[in-house]
C-alpha cells in the first residue's frame, strides 16, 4: 500500500486498469521524491574520482543557483527505471525534475540563512549524455519518437531573434472582471483560452457571462526568453546525392543567445509537433510539423568535427609509432591522392593544408589564422578537381562548391525572412558550415568579382561580418580554402605574361599561401608513364574491386583519424634557429622580387608581402605537425621555403617577361611583321586573331613570329586583345 498517504483519488475503472498499472513504475509524487533524493545524495563513484564524499549535484546547485547540468548516465546509475521514465515521458517528468531541484535549492538556502524564509527560485535542468540513445541522426526520426527524449548531432545554420514566451498567462473576464491564471505549454505549443467564465454568479447578477469573455493581461503574465534555431545534418553525414535534412529547434531561458549559425552541436531534446499557422487558411488539421524542444545543448570544440575527439590507447600508440618513423613525411605525402600520377609538390601542399598550422592569440586579443589556403591554376585535365574531391573525402569537415553556382550569400551568410512571422534570421553559407575544416571551391575563376570579394575577410580574418536587415553580427569561418582555377584563355599560355595568365586581383592572390601553376606538358616519356598509370588504375578498380576498395578505405580512415589526432594534440612553434633562417630568406626573396620588378618595369603579378612570410611559418608548423613535433626546426623551414619557391615564386616568374630582348635578326623580322600587321589593321578597327594569322601566313610569315609581335605590340599599347584574345583591336 505504498503511496496511500499522497492525497491521490483512487477509483476503479475496469476498462483501463490493467494497462495503466503496467505502464507506470512510479507515481508523480514518488518520481519527484526520487529526483529530490538523487540531487541530494548522488555521489560520483566512477574511476578516477578521488573524493567520494562529494555530492555532485547538490554542490553544483548551491554554486549555480538557477541551473543544474545532469548527466543521464548518473540518473541511470542511481535508478534505471527513473531514467527510462525520463526518456519515455520527458514532458511529464522533466517539470517534476525541475520542481525537485527548486525544492532542494530552497532547502539549501534555509540551512544557510538564519531565521529567513528561503527564496523560491526556478531551476532549469539541462540533460546531457555522452552515450547515444534513440535515433542517431535527423533522418532516423519518425513518428514513434514523438514526445520522447532524443540525442541528435548537427550544425546550426540559422538563428532567430529572441522572443518572449508566456509560461503562465493571466486572463480576465470582460463581463465580471474575474481573473485566473492558466499555464502555457512549452516550446511552440499554443494555449486555448476557456470559452466560458466559471465564476459562480450571485442572485443580483443574474445574467451569465457571454461566450469567449476572456482577454489576456500581458503585464500580469509570466514570461521566459525563447529562441528558434534551425539544425541541419553535418555535411559529412549526408548520403551522396541526397539533400541535407533540417529541423527546427526551440530553446529557452539560459540557452538563449548562446549559439550562432555555423556552430556544431550535440543536443538532447524532446521530439515534439505543433500545428503550423497557414496565412491562407485551411491546411490539414491532423498534420503537424515536427520540431525538437531542446533540454540540453553541448557545443563542439573549435576546429574538430566532433566534440573533444576521443582516441583509444591502441590508436594513439599506432599514431605515435607512425610519427616516429624517419620517413613519416614521405609516407604522409604518398597517402595524398594516390590515384593521381605525379604532382609531388601539389600533394605536399595538400597535405600541409589538411594538417594546418597553429592558431595563435596575441596578448592584445588579435587572432592569427593557422589554416593554409592553396590555389591550383592551370590547364584542364590536370587533376585539379580530383585533388579537391580527395580533400572533401579526407578532411574531417569539408564543403565542396563550384564557383559558377556560388554567390556571395551562398558562400558567407544570407538573411532570410521567416514566412510564418515575417521576421529576419541568419542562415550560414559554405564558409560558415565548414568552420574548423576545409572549403573546396572549384572553377574559382568563373566566380563573379563581387562574389569573390565577399570571401576576402573570411580567408584572412576568418570571420564573416553581417550588417543586413537590422541584423549586425560576426560569424566564425575558421576554414582553409582549396581553390582550382583556369587561366582566362582556358589553357596556360607561355607567350603571355604571368599577370595575363593569372587573371585575379592581387588582393585575393595575397591571401593564398601557395599558388601552383599546373601545366599539361607534352613530353613523350611522361605521357607514356601517365597512360600506364591511368590504365593500371582502371584495371585494378575493375579486377580487384573488393580488395582495392577495402585497402583504400582503410588508408582513408587512417589518414582522417591521424589528421584529427595531430590537429587536436599538437601545436608546434618555430625554434630560434629556424626563425633566423626564415627572416634572412624572406628579406632575400623580397630583394629578388624587387630587382626583377625594376628590370621589367612593372609590378609582380603575385605580391610578396608579410602574408607570405606568415604563410611560410604556417607551412613549417604543418610539416612539424605531421611528425607530431612540438617545435618546427630548420629542416621544416627549409622544406617550406622550397615549396614556396616552386609554387608562388615560380608562378610570379612564369610566362614571358615584360622586357623582351631580341637578336638583330629577330628585330628585323619583328619590324617586318609589325609593318604588315599595321598595314592590314588600321587604327580603330577589329579583326579576329584567327583571320589575322591566316592572312599573315599567306604573306609567308610564321605563326610564332606573328604571335610574338602581337604580344610585343600589346605591351607597347598599340593593340588590345578582346573577347578572351579571340579578337585584336588596333588602338594606336
Amino acid at each position: 500500500m505504498a503511496g496511500w498517504d499522497e492525497g491521490n483519488i483512487f477509483y476503479s475503472d475496469q476498462r483501463y486498469l490493467a494497462e495503466e498499472e503496467e505502464e507506470e513504475t512510479y507515481t508523480r509524487n514518488q518520481a519527484k521524491r526520487k529526483f529530490v533524493e538523487f540531487i541530494r545524495s548522488y555521489q560520483d563513484h566512477s574511476e578516477g574520482s578521488d573524493a567520494l564524499d562529494v555530492y555532485v549535484y547538490r554542490d553544483q546547485l548551491s554554486r549555480q543557483k538557477n541551473k543544474l547540468y545532469v548527466d543521464l548516465e548518473d540518473v541511470k546509475a542511481f535508478d534505471e527505471d527513473l531514467c527510462e521514465l525520463l526518456k519515455r515521458s520527458p514532458v511529464i517528468y522533466l517539470p517534476l525534475f525541475e520542481a525537485a531541484a527548486s525544492e532542494v535549492y530552497a532547502s539549501l538556502q534555509n540551512k544557510n540563512a538564519e531565521g529567513e524564509e528561503p527564496e523560491t527560485q526556478e531551476v532549469q535542468v539541462f540533460l546531457e549524455s555522452q552515450t547515444q540513445f534513440g535515433p542517431a541522426s535527423l533522418r532516423e526520426l519518425s513518428s514513434e519518437h514523438i514526445a520522447r527524449l532524443v540525442r541528435i548531432s548537427g550544425i546550426v545554420i540559422a538563428a532567430s531573434k529572441t522572443k518572449s514566451k508566456a509560461t503562465h498567462m493571466t486572463i480576465m473576464c470582460r463581463n465580471c472582471n474575474n481573473t485566473k491564471v492558466i499555464p502555457c505549454s512549452a516550446g511552440f505549443g499554443s494555449t486555448q483560452l476557456p470559452r466560458r467564465c466559471d465564476l459562480l454568479h450571485t442572485e443580483n447578477q443574474s445574467e451569465r457571462c457571454p461566450l469567449d469573455p476572456f482577454v489576456v493581461l500581458p503585464d500580469r503574465s509570466k514570461y521566459v526568453d525563447m529562441q528558434t534555431l534551425k539544425l541541419q545534418e553535418n555535411p559529412e553525414d549526408v548520403p551522396t546525392g541526397e539533400m541535407p535534412r533540417s529541423m527546427m529547434l526551440s530553446i529557452d531561458r539560459h540557452m538563449v543567445q548562446r549559439i550562432v549559425p555555423g556552430t556544431r552541436v550535440t543536443l538532447v531534446g524532446i521530439f515534439s509537433i505543433f500545428q503550423q499557422n497557414n496565412k491562407r487558411g485551411g491546411g490539414a488539421v491532423a498534420i503537424r510539423q515536427p520540431y525538437i524542444r531542446v533540454v540540453g545543448l553541448e557545443e563542439h570544440v573549435e576546429g574538430n568535427a566532433r566534440a573533444a575527439p576521443t582516441f583509444t590507447y591502441e590508436e594513439e600508440q599506432e599514431f605515435r609509432e607512425f610519427a616516429d618513423s624517419p620517413d613519416v613525411l614521405e609516407k604522409v605525402f604518398s597517402k595524398v591522392a594516390p590515384s593521381i600520377y605525379g604532382h609531388p609538390d601539389v600533394k605536399r601542399a595538400v597535405a600541409c593544408l589538411l594538417f594546418g598550422g597553429s592558431r595563435k592569440i596575441l596578448p592584445d586579443g588579435v587572432r592569427l589564422r593557422g589554416d593554409i589556403n592553396v590555389l591550383l591554376l592551370g590547364d584542364p585535365s590536370t587533376a585539379k578537381s580530383q585533388f579537391l574531391k580527395f580533400v572533401e573525402k579526407t578532411a574531417p569537415i569539408a564543403v565542396y562548391t563550384s564557383g559558377k553556382g556560388s554567390s556571395a550569400a551562398g558562400l558567407t551568410a544570407s538573411v532570410i525572412r521567416d514566412p510564418q512571422n515575417g521576421e529576419f534570421y541568419l542562415e550560414g553559407g559554405a564558409m560558415v558550415l565548414a568552420d574548423g575544416g576545409v572549403v573546396c571551391i572549384d572553377e574559382f575563376d568563373k566566380m563573379r568579382p563581387e562574389d569573390r570579394v565577399a570571401i576576402h575577410e573570411a580567408m584572412e580574418q576568418q570571420t564573416i561580418s553581417i550588417a543586413k536587415a537590422g541584423i549586425t553580427t560576426v560569424l566564425n569561418s575558421r576554414a582553409a580554402v582549396l581553390a582550382a582555377a583556369n587561366p582566362p584563355s582556358g589553357r596556360y599560355d607561355d607567350l603571355q605574361t604571368a599577370k595575363e595568365n593569372i587573371d585575379l586581383q592581387s588582393t585575393i592572390l595575397s591571401r593564398f599561401d601557395l599558388i601552383f601553376i599546373v601545366k599539361d606538358e607534352r613530353n613523350f616519356d611522361r605521357d607514356v608513364q601517365i597512360a600506364r598509370h591511368v590504365v593500371g588504375v582502371h584495371q585494378k578498380a575493375t579486377e580487384e574491386h573488393g580488395a582495392f576498395d577495402k585497402r583504400r578505405a582503410a588508408d582513408e580512415s587512417f589518414m582522417k583519424r591521424f589528421i584529427e589526432y595531430a590537429r587536436s594534440r599538437c601545436t608546434p612553434r618555430l625554434s630560434e634557429a629556424a626563425a633566423r633562417i626564415l627572416q634572412d630568406e624572406y628579406v632575400r626573396i623580397r630583394q629578388e622580387i624587387k630587382k626583377s620588378a625594376e628590370q621589367s618595369g612593372g609590378q609582380p603579378p603575385v605580391p610578396i608581402t608579410v602574408r607570405q612570410l606568415e604563410a611560410i611559418v604556417r607551412i613549417s608548423e604543418s610539416l612539424a605537425r605531421m611528425s607530431l613535433k612540438s617545435v618546427a626546426n630548420e629542416a621544416h623551414v627549409r622544406e617550406a621555403l622550397r615549396m614556396f619557391r616552386v609554387s608562388t615564386i615560380d608562378a610570379a616568374r612564369s610566362g614571358v617577361t615584360e622586357g623582351i630582348v631580341f637578336t638583330p635578326e629577330q628585330r628585323q623580322e619583328m619590324v617586318n611583321v609589325e609593318a604588315q600587321i599595321k598595314r592590314r589593321l588600321p587604327v580603330g578597327s577589329y579583326m579576329s586573331t584567327k583571320n589575322l594569322l591566316r592572312e599573315m601566313g599567306r604573306l609567308g610569315l610564321s605563326e610564332p613570329s606573328v604571335r610574338r609581335c602581337l604580344i610585343f605590340l600589346s605591351q607597347q599599347g598599340d593593340v588590345d586583345f578582346r573577347r578572351e584574345r579571340r579578337v585584336v583591336y588596333r588602338s594606336h
